[in-house]
């Protein structure tokens, strides 16, 4: 199924509605959450959702935001659930899938957005023949502006997939790989907001040094890269043809480009990728 799914993209709008559609989500932190909300805005029912919770607070966030049911019973929330989303940290899957696996109703979804944790992680720990999809979103998805990577384990049909693909397009863009470039995924889509943000925070720093007030600079390299991720979105063009419209020759773009050259920030961009790949791959084995 993993090796099929490779390449396909999705858009954010998923066709129809998903009515009738009951999930579960187990864990409902920030990433959870976001998957929750991506979920209703494609069409999902919030009566046909519930989530569970540690703490009453959470539970009365989560019913008054979204109108959802919640639990602290994660075996009695995946009970009747057509799809279930495990949204813990990867430390605390096991656990979970211990306590969900023989309520999983017949034919249920597993959807794990745990980074790092192969598909075999779960096979090995739920009943034989349980459908799996990997996800890895990523923070934007809160704002119904993420990516998230998928891939459907063996037992995982087309239509599971695809179901899994229409549910999480609410929170953006899906895109099927091969579960052999998850880490890859991880290490660009899933880190790669923190790289922007750290990117901003020093183009908006630079702009105060220049004599730039900090909410002026900041509103500059925060409208900058909303505006040029828009023009590479929408012209379709490659960076390269992109960037060479703004550096005109001895110009001040060219100036500056040479710089970040020189400073090595691409080569330091490929090794901040490939540490975080590397990074989970550690966290996988140490989790078994």
């Amino acid at each position: 199924m993993d090796e099929q799914s490779t390449g396909t993209i999705t858009g954010t709008s998923a066709e129809g509605t998903i009515t009738g559609t009951r999930l579960a989500f187990c864990g409902t932190g920030n990433m959870g959450e976001a998957v929750l909300a991506g979920a209703l805005a494609s069409g999902v029912a919030p009566g046909d959702v519930v989530a569970t919770v540690r703490r009453d607070e959470r539970a009365s966030e989560l019913e008054s935001r979204y109108g959802v049911r919640t639990t602290t019973d994660n075996a009695a929330a995946v009970a009747d659930a057509r799809v279930v989303v495990v949204g813990v940290k990867p430390k605390d899957v096991a656990a979970v899938l211990e306590e969900i696996g023989g309520s999983l109703a017949p034919g249920a979804v597993v959807v794990s957005v745990a980074a790092g944790l192969p598909l075999r992680f779960f096979s090995d720990r739920l009943p034989a023949g349980t459908a799996v999809v990997r996800a890895m979103p990523n923070t934007p998805a809160q704002v119904g502006a993420g990516v998230t990577a998928i891939v459907g384990g063996p037992a995982a049909s087309e239509d599971d997939v695809a179901l899994v693909e229409r549910i999480l397009s609410g929170s953006g863009l899906v895109v099927r790989v091969a579960e052999k470039d998850m880490d890859a995924v991880g290490a660009l889509a899933g880190s790669g907001p923190a790289y922007v943000f750290y990117v901003v925070d020093a183009m908006a720093e630079a702009g105060v040094l220049l004599g730039l007030t900090r909410d002026v600079a900041r509103t500059l390299a925060v409208q900058t890269v909303l505006g040029a991720g828009r023009l590479l979105d929408e012209t379709g063009e490659h960076p390269v043809t992109l960037r060479e419209r703004v550096s005109s020759p001895g110009g001040t773009t060219v100036a500056a480009l040479r710089r970040l050259d020189d400073g090595g920030v691409r080569a330091a961009f490929l090794d901040a990728l490939e540490a975080a790949r590397d990074r989970a791959r550690e966290l996988a084995a140490e989790l078994g």
